[in-house]
């Protein structure tokens, strides 16, 4: 089941490549290996975005235009927050500044 997240997550990077995920569909960001995974995504405003640590080590999210610090995750845990304004949030993990990831925020295009 662990590797089922990563391979999901892969899946659903893959298919929001070129376009926004809708607000309805929440999207998974896996930490595995030291790694954000996708690391760079886009969304629609409304959106929930879920990070879950697959690693061996505790993680947390840092994201610092959302003013958002997330408890430290252990293996298992996870961390969600909704995305309800338009932008580009850069995070990092605290505990491992060289893990970073960035997700954009716009509305669909009409």
């Amino acid at each position: 089941m662990r590797r089922a997240i990563p391979v999901l997550a892969a899946l659903l990077a893959l298919g929001t490549a070129g376009a926004p995920a809708r607000a309805s569909e929440p999207v998974t960001i896996a930490i595995d290996h030291f790694q954000f995974g996708p690391n760079d995504i886009t969304v629609e405003p409304g959106t929930i975005v879920e990070w879950v640590n697959r690693d061996q080590t505790i993680h947390n999210i840092i994201m610092p235009a959302a003013k958002v610090a997330s408890p430290g995750m252990d293996t298992g845990d996870h961390f969600t927050f909704r995305f309800d304004t338009s932008g580009d949030f850069s995070y990092l993990c605290g505990l491992h500044p060289h893990m970073t990831g960035v997700v954009h925020v716009k509305a669909k295009a009409s």
